[in-house]
């Protein structure tokens, strides 16, 4: 006998028709009644009594009935009771400022509404110590940022580590050019040499984005104007408001920014190759609890739904 006949036979004495819970189960009527006459032929009894108007149980068959629905009333209990089980515990989760400025409370709201017995620990940094935070197994999980998808670097173990670390290829940003909205106008796009004399307020040499950017404007043979160097997301942007200077950043800098229309204004880059690689890394899978899991297939839903809803300008998803 398998769970899947007490379904059947529950749906047909409830909708009192055979058609009717064929239609409503998605089957062949000729396979349900085969279903049916094999569960009654294993229980040698009749338990519905055929008629031109539909089908009843028999004596038999309403005792059945009774039993079959607390059967697999307990079966959905057991089910939700092994998935509470597996997922609970906690998972340690990292991102840079700009990926949270987006990501991070759709996130944190999406595992409280799937995963409430999950504790989740997050942590905003920069994507160097977010590597090294995950390399000495204080993150399960961190998206950080390549210059290729396969980013074959972050596969390699670090030292002592035994097994290498899990990466996927998320999606890529665009990069945009960041002024004060008491500046001179942008277009929508512009290319490298728009970027002359501009001065630009960009992080140190270790950050992901200025590696990126560095090797943009190499590729390009352009020496950018730098007139501060800074990591820190938020007094990038404070001095960018300030006037002191334009940034080069994906459009999530602006994500903490309600009123980003009215403090700043940004143009797209133009330029070959000028996109920020996101990266789902992690511990190697077999090193991941059942949290941690469950967590990344959260945030790939959560950052798939914030693209296809037009609330992450200039990012395109790649990878499964």
């Amino acid at each position: 006998m398998e769970l899947r006949q007490l379904r059947y036979f529950v749906r047909i004495v409830e909708a009192g028709s055979m058609s009717r819970a064929a239609l409503d189960l998605d089957l062949v009527q000729s396979a349900l009644s085969q279903q049916i006459s094999r569960l009654e032929g294993e229980l040698a009894t009749r338990l519905l009594q055929r008629t031109p108007q539909g089908v009843t149980p028999t004596e038999a068959g309403l005792a059945f009935f009774r039993e079959a629905k607390l059967t697999l009333r307990h079966a959905e209990q057991a089910v939700r009771a092994a998935q509470q089980a597996r997922l609970s515990g906690s998972v340690s989760i990292g991102l840079a400022p700009t990926t949270s400025a987006l990501l991070g409370l759709p996130l944190m709201q999406a595992m409280r509404a799937r995963y409430p017995a999950v504790r989740l620990h997050m942590v905003e940094g920069m994507s160097g110590h977010l590597a090294s935070m995950l390399r000495v197994r204080e993150l399960d999980l961190a998206v950080l940022f390549g210059h290729r998808p396969d980013a074959t670097e972050l596969r390699q173990p670090a030292a002592g580590a035994g097994a290498g670390w899990q990466v996927q290829p998320l999606m890529e940003e665009e990069l945009f050019l960041i002024r004060s909205a008491a500046g001179a106008p942008l277009p929508q796009a512009l290319d490298i040499a728009a970027l002359a004399g501009e001065p630009l307020i960009v992080p140190t040499g270790p950050h992901g984005l200025r590696s990126t950017l560095d090797g943009v404007f190499a590729r390009a043979r352009f020496t950018p104007n730098v007139v501060l160097e800074v990591d820190s997301l938020a007094m990038v942007m404070a001095a960018v408001d300030a006037g002191l200077g334009a940034t080069l950043q994906p459009w999530a800098a602006l994500g903490r920014y309600p009123d980003a229309a009215q403090r700043f204004r940004w143009a797209r880059l133009d330029v070959p190759d000028a996109r920020r690689i996101n990266l789902l890394c992690s511990l190697a899978e077999e090193e991941l609890p059942p949290a941690a899991l469950a967590a990344r297939g959260v945030l790939r839903d959560c950052l798939r739904t914030l693209v296809a809803e037009g609330r992450w300008a200039g990012a395109l998803l790649i990878g499964d």
